[in-house]
């Protein structure tokens, strides 16, 4: 062994949807230390009106990636596994050929598509055969756009595989689904975990197309010397593998995977399947050990990402801390949003979309950048309060604690703004959850961990983690705001 190696290296190729990054883990069997190998750019691909992932291009920057890994760690690489968004997905033909370049989850086409699914089928029942929250940018609408607009794409198409599991495919050749992405598709039974093949049929969608599911952990193959294990391939299941919290059992603690979206949580044994969650349009996304991840979608920092953006094309350019820093100096709770307004999806600029909501309900219209993000950070955390009231409404469970992980746990305005709006101890960390999380279950695989409350230990060893504490003298701002905030429209997606 070189000097200085590690005893083994494990790699993370971790997808979002502005960038990607392959990261070496350095295991030493006690701790995970990460080390970022090769980053390179994501995002939308528009072609003639549409928007496309562009997977070729990801996948010549994962096997760039890969290789930097091994020209630095040599022989002591190991494994390396996946993860990425929920979803979008690929078509494969019977030889293995690219069916049409792949949609974009925010493309338009899936306009209607859940109006047109639910003049079929009930919501009902779509519900209790997925578990599912209902999205027009779920994998099952996106489905359905294609059977309306290129059925004949469909018709040869021999294999669906997730952004993930095509990444898989294209390291060592299996064609399966891993569990924790295959989830958020609302093509999966939430029982038989097994597709919903009685609901697809009832919506005339081919089901010979989809492959077997794997658990996170599987074992699928070797790419050029290097095992390939499947972790949880969804990010969030990832990310909430990697929860640092030392509970066990009947669970007393939340979490927010805080990035593009907010997707807070509670783990749970079984899906929850009870009409008030169907009400509430929650969500059963697959975990870890057959657990699934009873949460609900939040349109998160994709609203800041946008106004960042928007700012910069009107000629002022912003770093994410200087808008942190504009938005402590703005007035409190001046203005606020429902963040899952449709209108927030995909706008064409951001900051006027904010404006015209708080114009059409009769509030401040915020002008300056700092009031429009400081009202986007209020909102959220608004949002997080009422959310994680209605998990222990679901579950009949007092959530203690709120774990924040993700890129978002290093934004200290939102998190403290999260435990003020929540009434409790917020917990910050790790930032890098999700490819932690994916290099701590391939470890586990290989039975270098021997179960999920040691794989959580370990992420806790391999961290650096901040507590935040509500200020009792927040809380009557934040109740009145949050009384306010309740009776603002709900449109949701």
């Amino acid at each position: 062994m070189l000097p200085n190696m590690p005893n083994q290296t494990y790699l993370a190729v971790d997808l979002g949807a502005e960038s990607g990054r392959v990261i070496a883990g350095l295991w030493d069997g006690k701790a995970m230390r990460m080390e970022e190998v090769h980053r390179f750019p994501n995002g939308p691909v528009h072609v003639n009106g549409t928007m496309r992932w562009d997977v070729l291009r990801l996948w010549a920057e994962i096997q760039n990636g890969i290789a930097a890994a091994k020209k630095k760690f040599s022989t002591s690489i190991v494994s390396v596994g996946v993860d990425t968004w929920g979803v979008d997905f690929v078509l494969l033909s019977q030889t293995g050929e690219l069916i049409g370049m792949p949609f974009h989850y925010r493309d338009r086409r899936t306009q209607g598509m859940l109006a047109r699914a639910l003049d079929i089928v009930q919501r009902a029942e779509i519900f209790a055969a997925t578990g599912a929250q209902f999205m027009e940018i779920n994998s099952l609408y996106q489905l359905l756009a294609f059977h309306q607009t290129n059925p004949g794409l469909l018709a040869i198409t021999d294999r669906f595989l997730m952004m993930p599991d095509f990444f898989n495919w294209c390291l060592c050749g299996a064609k399966v689904s891993e569990f924790t992405n295959a989830t958020t598709t609302q093509c999966l039974h939430p029982i038989k975990r097994d597709w919903a093949h009685d609901l697809l049929k009832r919506l005339n969608l081919p089901t010979n197309i989809f492959p077997e599911i794997v658990a996170p952990g599987a074992r699928l193959g070797v790419f050029d010397g290097i095992e390939v294990i499947a972790p949880a391939t969804h990010d969030t299941a990832s990310a909430v593998a990697a929860v640092p919290t030392e509970h066990t059992g009947k669970s007393t603690w939340a979490y927010i995977s805080s990035g593009t979206w907010s997707l807070l949580g509670i783990e749970v044994g079984e899906a929850v399947l009870s009409q008030r969650a169907l009400e509430l349009n929650f969500t059963n996304e697959g975990g870890v050990d057959g657990t699934y991840r009873l949460l609900k979608n939040i349109m998160g920092l994709w609203l800041v990402q946008e106004c960042k953006r928007a700012f910069e094309r009107n000629g002022k350019k912003y770093d994410y801390g200087e808008l942190t820093r504009v938005a402590i100096d703005a007035a409190p709770f001046r203005s606020l949003i429902n963040p899952d307004d449709r209108r927030f999806l995909n706008p064409p600029d951001m900051p006027p979309a904010i404006q015209q909501y708080c114009r059409e309900t009769a509030q401040p219209v915020p002008e300056t950048e700092g009031q429009i993000v400081r009202c986007v950070y209020e909102s959220l955390a608004l949002k997080y309060a009422w959310v994680l009231d209605w998990i222990e409404e679901l579950t009949g469970t007092r959530i203690e604690v709120v774990h924040i992980v993700g890129g978002g746990s290093k934004n200290n305005l939102l998190n403290t703004f999260t435990a003020n709006a929540c009434g409790r101890p917020v917990i910050a960390g790790p930032a890098e959850a999700t490819a932690l999380g994916n290099l701590l279950i391939q470890a586990r695989a290989r039975d270098e961990i021997n179960s999920l409350a040691a794989l959580r230990a370990i992420s806790r060893n391999s961290s650096e983690l901040q507590t935040l504490t509500p200020d009792p003298g927040q809380r009557p701002a934040w109740s009145s705001a949050e009384a306010f905030y309740r009776e603002l429209p709900r449109f949701m997606l």
